[in-house]
């Protein structure tokens, strides 16, 4: 795995934009990839939220492929530090079209191409984001055609669905893409409609060379910088000099409190590219997950092979923020409803915590201590999370929110369920939403194992859990609502699984 070069400081920091190497200078460290953008007169690229909810601001990346040797990744551009990608690469809309000849105008990409033949563009303030985005799934290398939906809407293996076109384009794709003209039935025949990519396409061409690799970077104006280390001892002894630094990942929550709440930070510290924390490792005994992957590169990697996890992923905000969002980021704020702490705590998982003088392991059941508060000391990172083999067969992940995709849960349960015979061995849930840091569910576990798999366990237990926790009233539901959905959830798992369990 490429490693950082030597770091470059603010006056050779450079992103290649459509092609072409544009400094960074003079922009402030905390300025985003959005404002950057268009204060260089790339004005297609659009703030909407500030809070990476509209997609709005999405422009492509190349990153390291799973598959090829780059992939076209969508972001968020109002999230992200333009510092941080000092180095890299980006597309915006302006650059996916193709120079013409001289005195002709630029050919539209095969995406804009649909969109506008289509009606996809109504106002038009969405449609350069809802384009970059389409274009990420464009590119998608294992994107291939399905067979056309049956007759009556029963789609069978391999068949075109709802949110899957014939031509293979996955609709989630778009699910952090907002419309506020609710065009969106325009915009789905466009993304249904568009074909594969070229030989000749450009975009596609770039897939087969390897991404930039990460630069080291110094990056300072006034009294605020941005370091990228190479390694991860380099950064650890950054941080233990520096208690104070600010680290970021995909900024997906910093993103915020710099465009939101004016936060700001006198040093901040990028550690999404060190390799250290970007490896995944599938073993005899444990599953370790690098605390640097982006959420999508974990389900594209693991394909499946934890079927927890893969519940979680469509269900975690967008596939805008899962390209950037990261494990390690979304355990460190240490958010009592962030969506990945329930489903961790039924996986068993613990997390490498490191700093300059070395790790240690931590079970994740132990590690948040109150409202965003953990054992991690200053100066430690999240370097991997580790989840032990062999998994609980019987899994569930149910978020109760009030949009089916891209929204902060009301509550959270997760669950893993090992049933022999008839009777529950072993149970971990879960729960997040419901107490001041995500919880197990040590009662309902205590009331499960060793008892039959039946409709009259399920429900005494539900009764149990639904007292679990002590949630509160807010804008997003009340304490009752809550203690009733805990119950009903595990009243639904059991409706949803009981056929699949021997009996």
């Amino acid at each position: 795995m490429n490693r950082p070069a030597p770091a470059r400081n603010g006056g050779t920091a450079r992103i290649t934009v459509n092609g072409k190497e544009t400094p960074i200078a003079p922009a402030s460290p905390h300025a985003t990839v959005l404002d950057f953008l268009r204060e260089r007169g790339l004005t297609g690229t659009k703030e909407g939220c500030a809070e990476g909810e509209c997609g709005a601001c999405s422009v492509l990346v190349a990153r390291t492929g799973v598959d090829k040797p780059t992939d076209w990744v969508a972001v968020n551009a109002c999230l992200v530090p333009a510092a941080s990608l000092d180095g890299q690469e980006i597309v915006t809309s302006e650059g996916l079209a193709t120079a013409g000849e001289p005195g002709t105008p630029p050919a539209l990409h095969p995406v804009q191409e649909e969109m506008a033949v289509r009606g996809g563009s109504q106002c038009g303030y969405c449609t350069p984001g809802f384009v970059c985005s389409m274009a990420a799934e464009y590119y998608r290398p294992d994107r291939c055609a399905h067979a056309e939906p049956a007759e009556h809407g029963d789609a069978g293996q391999g068949a075109a669905d709802a949110e899957h076109g014939p031509n293979g384009f996955d609709l989630h794709a778009l699910s952090g893409n907002l419309c506020r003209c609710t065009g969106y039935r325009p915009i789905r025949d466009a993304a249904f409609a568009v074909g594969t990519p070229t030989a000749e396409d450009p975009l596609a061409q770039r897939r087969e060379q390897p991404a930039p690799a990460p630069v080291a970077t110094e990056y300072a104006q006034g009294d605020a910088v941005l370091l990228r280390k190479s390694t991860l001892a380099e950064t650890l002894r950054l941080l233990r000099e520096r208690p104070d630094a600010v680290v970021v990942a995909g900024s997906t929550d910093w993103g915020v409190e710099v465009n939101i709440r004016s936060r700001r930070a006198d040093c901040v510290v990028a550690v999404d590219r060190l390799p250290e924390l970007r490896e995944l490792r599938v073993g005899s005994d444990t599953v370790e997950i690098g605390a640097a992957l982006t959420l999508t590169e974990i389900e594209r990697r693991l394909d499946g092979a934890v079927p927890l996890l893969a519940e979680l992923f469509p269900q975690f905000a967008s596939r805008l923020i899962r390209n950037g969002a990261t494990l390690g980021g979304n355990l460190g704020t240490g958010s009592p409803i962030g969506d990945s702490p329930p489903v961790l705590l039924a996986l068993e998982a613990s997390l490498v915590l490191a700093d300059a003088d070395g790790e240690r392991e931590v079970p994740l059941a132990d590690y948040f201590t109150g409202y965003r508060q953990s054992v991690r000391r200053p100066g430690e990172l999240i370097r991997a999370v580790r989840l032990p083999l062999p998994l609980s067969p019987l899994v569930g992940f149910h978020k109760i929110a009030k949009r089916r995709f891209d929204d902060i849960s009301s509550v959270a349960v997760a669950f893993a369920l090992d049933v022999k015979d008839g009777i529950v061995r072993k149970a971990r849930i879960g729960l997040g939403g419901v107490a001041a840091t995500p919880v197990r569910a040590l009662a309902v576990e205590a009331a499960l194992e060793g008892e039959p798999w039946t409709a009259g366990t399920v429900e005494a237990a539900a009764g149990i859990l639904r007292a679990q926790g002590t949630p509160m009233n807010d804008h997003r539901a009340s304490a009752d609502y809550r203690s009733a959905m805990l119950g009903q959830s595990l009243l639904k798992l059991y409706a949803q699984t009981t056929e699949a369990v021997p009996s």
